[in-house]
């Protein structure tokens, strides 16, 4: 499978570099505040680009979260590896995951308010992807005080960030903002629905049903149907290519 095999291959370069950060006295905390900051800085990008229309800022924001989606990787196995996990740190990343999380929302909504005219429909969508990031990590944190587990549903933050990363390379924040500000949601209403099944003692993350089955994003990580959700995603981003200055129907909305 496609998800296994590139599993794989980063676990394994995952650990090597945590091993050489290791031996340089490099701790997790550091990688977690260092990619906070990269995080910020891809947001900042992400509204230069959107303003000024330059996709070199659209490349470098880009290049900035995939080293701070790096990052993201190696504090854990760094903690790992070198024996270094604390309740603190765990902490810390939860806190700051929040953070990068708004800045990224924040960069994306502030470069289509600071165009002329600002894109009231693409703000909006970028506000409400943010809503869903915060609702589905908030639904895990409260569920598994009830349950053991609720990692269920396609839009993870690991998928959010690629996101950002495939359509930062792209130069297709628009794609980006109805993917982020519609898909999610469906995460958030997954996980509330399992929450309350589990809580209630019930299913399993796909059950019987015909209409599930045909569902690839309610199937987990490493699975076929994952990886066809995943090459759909990637299609939109690269080849959906949007206009936000098309599709401002707020705005007509208001102005009628």
């Amino acid at each position: 499978m496609i998800g296994k095999s590139v599993s794989w291959f980063f676990s394994n370069a995952r650990d090597a570099i945590a091993q050489r950060l290791v031996k340089l006295g490099v701790t997790p905390n550091m990688l977690t505040v260092f990619g906070t900051l990269l995080t910020i800085g891809t947001g900042v990008c992400m509204a230069l680009g959107i303003k000024t229309g330059n996709n070199g800022y659209f490349v470098v924001s880009g290049s900035l979260l995939y080293c701070c989606f790096a990052c993201d990787m190696l504090d854990g196995a760094v903690a790992r590896i070198g024996k270094l996990s604390s309740t603190f740190g765990a902490f810390l990343d939860s806190t700051l995951d929040r953070v990068s999380d708004f800045a990224l929302y924040a960069g994306v909504a502030f470069g289509f308010l600071w165009v002329e005219p600002a894109n009231i429909t693409f703000v909006a969508l970028c506000m409400l992807g943010f809503l869903e990031a915060i609702m589905i990590s908030y639904i895990k944190a409260r569920a598994e005080d009830f349950i053991d587990d609720c990692s269920v549903g396609f839009w993870q933050r690991g998928e959010r960030c690629a996101a950002v990363i495939i359509s930062a390379f792209a130069c297709n924040p628009g794609a980006l903002a109805v993917m982020l500000g519609i898909g999610p949601a469906f995460t958030v209403m997954r996980r509330f629905t399992y929450a309350k099944a589990a809580i209630n003692g019930g299913a399993g993350v796909v059950n019987g049903k015909w209409y599930h089955k045909i569902q690839p994003w309610l199937y987990p990580r490493m699975s076929l149907p994952y990886d066809a959700a995943v090459l759909g995603c990637i299609a939109f981003l690269i080849f959906a290519r949007i206009n936000p200055a098309n599709w401002d129907v707020l705005r007509w909305w208001l102005g009628n």
